[in-house]
């Protein structure tokens, strides 16, 4: 179940990513640039989507929402890291 999770969740933002590349396209497109305006603007309308885009919580913050400590804490991480890693 929780590969399933991981999976969806990685299929979500690399969805999400894509789509904002197109958007990206499609505004550069709209204000007719080319050449090294484009790129730029590009670059920064990518950079600006990835950092507006939710991210997926990581192993720590998991562990942390379930207010693991010490070895149960470390046992945790380590297998949600080989089990994410393993969904890829």
């Amino acid at each position: 179940m929780q590969k399933l999770i991981i999976a969806a969740l990685v299929t979500f933002f690399t969805v999400n990513a894509a789509l904002a590349a197109d958007d990206c396209a499609a505004r550069a497109a709209e204000k007719k640039l080319a050449g090294a305006a484009k790129n730029s603007f590009m670059k920064k309308c990518e950079k600006d989507a990835a950092a507006a885009a939710p991210q997926a919580p990581t192993c720590a913050d998991k562990a942390a929402e379930k207010k693991l400590a010490g070895a149960a804490k470390n046992s945790f991480v380590k297998k949600c890291e080989k089990d994410a890693a393993a969904a890829k």
